[in-house]
Order: structure tokens, then C-alpha cells, then sequence
């Protein structure tokens, strides 16, 4: 049921690829916030929907049994994880770690084809040079350090039909982590008539793939690539702070600047009180938004975690993937694919309509 799990099962709907998808959460569909594609999608006579905590062996064990009469399933796309960052290692270590070994042994003792693992580009070391799959690995989130020890662990297991995939930042309708905290909190400067500025640069790479582009690639990976191949997502925007912020421009009617890296490296010598405070002039105006605009309950925050405010340079070569055959449909971000993916919250009453 989460951001990239809903834009999978309608992929697989509307191009009709699958005669038997089951998705498996503790969320139900009726309390996840889907928007009418989604929610439509998970009515589709293939679909079934299954509640089951997949941290526990009993949980991940009903996940894989086939009901009465059918015959097993074929792939796995383990989509399941921790994916808010600033967690305990604990989190990390049952939620992502944890799960993924789980859901792998399940896969080898149930004879699947295909295990589609998906891991994340922060993996590698940041670097304005594009990171290819061969690429220095050095992980700069708690998230991506767990998801590495995923990845090994599972290389490590006999019999495991293992493919891996690392996407940029995920982003489109019923993302909350991606680039949603940007856009909320351009919102927020909206909102307090202010000139938005970020730490660092323009330049700063934060390169990204939109979640469409994500499922098509999932798919074809899980049709076309070798056991024991491993890939990236990236599309062709080479995406940065200052070409996000060109986009928030013009939607919401604000200026945008940076800090640079005078006051950010000064700001980087006490960042735990700087993220605080960045944080407590958004949180409130963003509170107030909501209320003005009848939201008592949203998922969306502009709450930004201190592991995602130093200078890491996310930049991502996710061309490899097009040799499957594979095209990038949304290779720029743009303003209209933003405006988008805040309709998706506006028609759900969970972002204002400003």
C-alpha cells in the first residue's frame, strides 16, 4: 500500500500484465489514502489485496500461500520496507533488513522466478559524477546502510532468483518522502509571504525518477534482466535543488534562493539545532494551512530529517536499464507532472487548495 506498491499494482492492471496480484500490508486500502486510479486498481477482479505484518514469519508465510485451487506466484516485487528516514537502527534492522531476508527465504521455499528487490541509489557514495552500478558504495542514510546489508544478504542466499534495483528519488502521485517535503514547504512559504532558501547550492544533485517510470522499469527488469543483475533508476532531468525550485516558482507564486556554502558549512558545525529550527518555522504555518483549509488529518509534512540536510550530492546514471528495451516516458521533471502529484492530495482533501 505504499507510495511505489499502489502505482505498481495499477502498472499492472491497466497494461494488463498479471492474471493474479496479491498485495500484501498491515495498511488497508480503505485507510491508505488512494487516489481514484489507485483505488480503482485495487478493485480490478486480479487484484486481491491481503493484511498480514510481513516482520513476522507467520505474516510473510500467508503472504506467499497461493488460495485454494491456484497455482503459485511467479514474482515478487518486494516493495515492503521502512521508508521514513531519521528511524532507530532497530526500525532499519527489523523493517528493512529484517523483512527483506524474511521475504527472500519465503521466495526460495515457495519456488518463485523472479525476486525484484528494490534498494536504494543513496547506496552510493555522493559525487557530482554519476553513479553507476559499479560505482563506490558508501551509503550516507541510516535507510541506505540497511538496504546495503539487505543487498548482501540476499546475494548470500543459495537458490534465491535475485534481481536488484536502486531508483533516485521516487517521485509523482502519492509520494510523501520524495519530493513532497519540498513542495509542502514551498506551500508553507506561500503561506508566510517569504522568500524560500535552502542550504547549499542550486547545484546540489538530487536526481530523480518518476513512479511511473519506476513500474514500467520494474517490470521489464523482472521480464528481461539476468538472476544476480543489478540496476539504477534515473531519469534523463539530471535533476538539483535549483531545477526543483524552479518548478515550485511558478506554482506557488514565491521566490526561491539558497543559503550557499559559507552559512552552511556554519550551519553544518551545529546541524542537529539548525534542523530543528528549520523545522519549527515549518511545522506550525504548515498546521495552520491545513486547518484553514478544513485538512484535520494529512500523511504530508514538511518535515525534513537532519540526515537529508548535509551536502550529498545524489547523481545517478540510470541509462543502463534502456538496453532491456526500456524508455524513460518522463525523462524531465515538470511543472505539470508537480501540479500532478499535489492534485493527487488536493482531491483527497489532505494538501490545501492554494
Amino acid at each position: 500500500m505504499g507510495f511505489i506498491g499502489r502505482n505498481m499494482v495499477q502498472y499492472l492492471v491497466e497494461n494488463d500484465l498479471a492474471n493474479k496480484i496479491r498485495a500484501v500490508d498491515k495498511v488497508l486500502p480503505s485507510t491508505a489514502n488512494l487516489g481514484s486510479g489507485h483505488a480503482e486498481a485495487f478493485n480490478a477482479a486480479n487484484v486481491e489485496f491481503m493484511q498480514a505484518n510481513l516482520t513476522s514469519d507467520a505474516g510473510m508465510k500467508k503472504a506467499y500461500a497461493p488460495a485454494e485451487g491456484e497455482s503459485k506466484f511467479e514474482i515478487v516485487f518486494n516493495l515492503a520496507a521502512e521508508t521514513k528516514y531519521g528511524q532507530t537502527e532497530e526500525v532499519y534492522s527489523e523493517k528493512v533488513l529484517g523483512l527483506s531476508k524474511k521475504a527472500a527465504t519465503q521466495a526460495i521455499e515457495s519456488g518463485v522466478t523472479k525476486f525484484v528487490e528494490a534498494s536504494t541509489a543513496q547506496v552510493y557514495s555522493e559525487g557530482k559524477k554519476p553513479s553507476g552500478v559499479d560505482s563506490k558504495i558508501s551509503p550516507w542514510t541510516n535507510l541506505a546502510k540497511y538496504k546495503l546489508q539487505a543487498e548482501n544478504e540476499l546475494k548470500g542466499m543459495s537458490g534465491l532468483p535475485l534481481i536488484i534495483v536502486r531508483p533516485a528519488i521516487v517521485y509523482g502521485p502519492g509520494d510523501v518522502a520524495g519530493v513532497s517535503p519540498r513542495v509542502i514547504t514551498a506551500a508553507v512559504y506561500k503561506h508566510l509571504k517569504e522568500k524560500m532558501k535552502f542550504l547549499w547550492s542550486g547545484d546540489l544533485k538530487l536526481n530523480t525518477v518518476h513512479v511511473r517510470d519506476c513500474c514500467e522499469a520494474f517490470w521489464v527488469i523482472s521480464q528481461k534482466a539476468d538472476i544476480g543483475t543489478v540496476w539504477n533508476l534515473a531519469d534523463k532531468n539530471d535533476t538539483n535543488q535549483e531545477k526543483i525550485n524552479k518548478i515550485l516558482e511558478p506554482i506557488f507564486g514565491i521566490k526561491t534562493g539558497f543559503f550557499g556554502s559559507m552559512i552552511s558549512q556554519a550551519a553544518k558545525l551545529k546541524l542537529k539545532m539548525v534542523t530543528e529550527e528549520i523545522n519549527d518555522k515549518h511545522l506550525k504555518p504548515w498546521s495552520d494551512l491545513c486547518k484553514e483549509n478544513n485538512i484535520l488529518n494529512t500523511p504530508l509534512t514538511p518535515y525534513i530529517d537532519q540526515e537529508l540536510l548535509y551536502n550529498n550530492s545524489l547523481s545517478v546514471d540510470g541509462s543502463a536499464v534502456e538496453s532491456l528495451g526500456f524508455t524513460y516516458k518522463h525523462p524531465q521533471m515538470t511543472e505539470e507532472l508537480i501540479r500532478e502529484q499535489i492534485k493527487y492530495y488536493v482531491d483527497q482533501n489532505l494538501f490545501p487548495q492554494i
